[in-house]
């Protein structure tokens, strides 16, 4: 029992070393990953979006054909 606390001990001080390495990004940093990560969002909104579209209307067109 003893391996297995000490293994969680390691763990946890592990954790707390690369937190203490951490910082808040800057406003400008900040900014940019949330450009990229939005944009991210709409890429793949927009990808699904044409997908159903394919998926939705390609069927009816072909059918009416």
């Amino acid at each position: 029992m003893s391996t297995n606390k000490s293994s969680v001990s390691q763990k946890l001080n592990e954790y707390v070393r690369i937190l203490r390495l951490t910082r808040w990004p800057s406003r400008e940093e900040f900014s940019k990953i949330s450009r990229v990560a939005g944009l991210g969002i709409l890429l793949i909104g927009a990808i699904g979006f044409l997908i159903y579209l394919v998926m939705t209307e390609l069927p009816l067109l072909l059918s009416s054909g």
